[in-house]
This record gives C-alpha cells, sequence and structure tokens, in this order.
C-alpha cells in the first residue's frame, strides 16, 4: 500500500484484483474521495454527505432510487458491482431502514474501501464477495424491490451480465413492482447500449434510458442509465429530474426508445459479450 499526499490529505494506492486500486482525496470536499481502479474514475463518496453523488450515471441512478418507492419509504435492495458503494451509502442515507445486499467479485477492493471509506454504524449493508449473476442466483423469489448493476472489469461488463438470461434472474428476484437499474457504459455507434435496451425490453414491459444528448446521438463515448420494471416508470418525473441536472440529460421512453434500439435483436448467453473498452485516453 501506498500513501500519496494531496493538498493535506493522503491519496491511497493499492494492488486490488481489478488492478491498481487508488483513492483519491477530493480537493473541493473536505471529505470527499474519488475511487479510481487503473486510472479509471470508478465512484465517488462523501463520508460528510452520502446523499451527494457526483457523477452524473451516479446521479441518473438516484433518481431511479428515488422514484422506486415514496420518499424515505426503507427499499430491499440489491447491488450487483459494490465500486466505494456509493449507491447503498445514498439509499441508507435517504431511506433509513434499507436492507442492502451488495455483490463484489473483488474483495481485496472491498477490504480497501471499508478500510479508508467507513460505513456508517447502523447502516443495514452487508457486502459478500462473489460473482454478480452466482449471488443473484442465489436470492429468493420477490425478494427485492431495486436491483441496481454497475459491473465494470478492466472498464468493460462482462458477457454474461448481458443477456437476456441475465434479465430474467433480475426479474425473479424482484418484486411485483420492482425496478432496475443499469450503468451501461458505449460509444458509436452505440451496439451496445442498443443491443441492451433491446434485451430489458424483451424481458421487462416497460423501460427508459437516460444519458448525455451527445452519448445519445454517437458523439463520444458515455454513460447511460438504462431503468426497466414490471410497471408503469414514472418517465415524466425522471425526464424532468434528467433534463434539469448539472449536465442535462435525455430521457428515451416508449416509441422513442424502440426506435433507438435501431431493430437490435436481444442478447442471449450464446452469443453475449462484454461491452466495448473505452477509448484510449478518455480518462486523462
Amino acid at each position: 500500500m501506498a500513501r500519496q499526499r494531496q493538498r493535506g490529505r493522503e491519496s491511497v494506492v493499492e494492488q486490488v484484483d481489478g488492478g491498481t486500486a487508488e483513492i483519491r482525496p477530493d480537493p473541493d470536499r473536505p471529505r470527499g474521495y474519488t475511487l479510481l481502479v487503473d486510472g479509471a474514475p470508478q465512484s465517488h463518496v462523501d463520508l460528510e454527505d452520502p446523499a451527494f453523488l457526483f457523477f452524473e450515471y451516479q446521479r441518473r441512478l438516484g433518481h431511479a432510487v428515488d422514484l422506486a418507492a415514496p420518499p424515505g419509504r426503507p427499499l430491499r435492495a440489491v447491488h450487483l458491482g459494490g465500486g466505494a458503494l456509493t449507491l447503498a451509502r445514498y439509499i441508507a442515507a435517504t431511506r433509513p431502514r434499507s436492507t442492502q445486499q451488495v455483490v463484489e467479485i473483488d474483495a481485496p477492493l472491498t477490504a480497501l474501501v471499508r478500510r479508508e471509506l467507513p460505513l456508517q454504524e447502523g447502516w443495514r449493508i452487508r457486502v459478500r464477495a462473489g460473482d454478480a449473476r452466482e449471488g443473484l442466483g442465489r436470492l429468493p423469489d420477490a425478494s427485492a424491490d431495486l436491483v441496481i448493476a454497475d459491473v465494470f472489469r478492466v472498464a468493460r461488463t462482462p458477457a454474461h451480465l448481458t443477456s437476456v438470461e441475465f434479465l430474467a434472474e433480475v426479474r425473479r428476484v424482484l418484486g411485483p413492482d420492482g425496478v432496475y437499474a443499469a450503468n451501461l457504459a458505449d460509444g458509436p455507434p452505440l451496439r451496445h447500449v442498443r443491443a441492451q435496451v433491446a434485451t430489458a425490453l424483451a424481458v421487462f414491459p416497460e423501460a427508459c434510458l437516460m444519458a448525455d444528448p451527445a452519448v445519445l446521438r454517437g458523439k463520444r463515448f458515455g454513460n447511460a442509465v438504462l431503468v426497466a420494471s414490471g410497471l408503469p416508470l414514472p418517465v415524466a418525473e425522471l425526464t424532468r429530474r434528467a433534463a434539469t441536472d448539472p449536465h442535462p440529460g435525455r430521457t428515451l421512453h416508449g416509441p422513442e426508445l424502440a426506435s433507438f434500439t435501431g431493430g437490435a435483436s436481444p442478447v442471449t448467453d450464446a452469443r453475449a459479450v462484454e461491452s466495448p473498452p473505452p477509448p484510449s485516453g478518455v480518462f486523462q
């Protein structure tokens, strides 16, 4: 483990299973930190204000969390991919008494995060080491109100977390009114995101997609947040919130979302591939 001082606070660098992890102090927030793996930003945490979400994709996932149930109501949440546990902290802060399970394959990363960015006492967050799909398969039917997928290995989502069969497991674990939210990453020509939307629509009757307009137009590599459910989504409010973010996002739903797929076919386990790598230098 290496420590580097930055403006009076130390940056911690440590080898984990996924590469070189760094917890870097945020110069603009006294108790804010960014988690990077091999130089790629993964998560941001403010220990003093866990309801603060820095990255745009985290804000959009936060919108899905906020609208998954009436304000303040505890949720049964499952997180596939842990990182710095940003969304788990957010739910614990905004929905006290929520019960949360996190499945994170990189146990050394989890140990680093829990040591350097500790969770608050009393939060009902359980972190299990293991593969996201295997962990999901061990959960009972209708045992979750919310499933959040944010899984990247060397900046790419593993293939077995992109298929109809995977999403069928997600839907099995969700209750009838449960919500699925996923962080996707793609760039032109958006084959991955288009296929992921088609895959979600093959499993869930309702879905929408939030992203920067430039990403949706295929102008640059970036994140898109996919939200799906067995019941109608609060699309108008999701649209309003995304549009009023510091970096405004656009929301696709209904015929516009179906058109966005461009005729892409749902992904099956037999032909699933991992998400595309980010372009060289995108995180510099």
